[in-house]
């Protein structure tokens, strides 16, 4: 009895570790893209360069 107690504490231990595991890997992805998404807004030659494109785009159309 006292090995089914100990065989269902390490599943549940296992189990636990495997969600877990699974979280920090889900959090880290999350974090990545916001990063990578913060990397590209920040960048203001980029981001200036995309808004005066659409202006003088729409501006020659009229």
């Amino acid at each position: 009895m006292a090995d089914e107690t100990d065989k269902s504490a390490r599943q549940a231990r296992a189990s636990r570790d495997d969600r877990l595991k699974s979280a920090l890997r889900e959090n880290l992805k999350r974090r990545k893209a916001q990063a990578r998404e913060r990397a590209a807004s920040a960048d203001p030659s980029q981001a200036a360069d995309d808004s005066l494109n659409e202006g003088t785009a729409g501006e020659a159309g009229n």
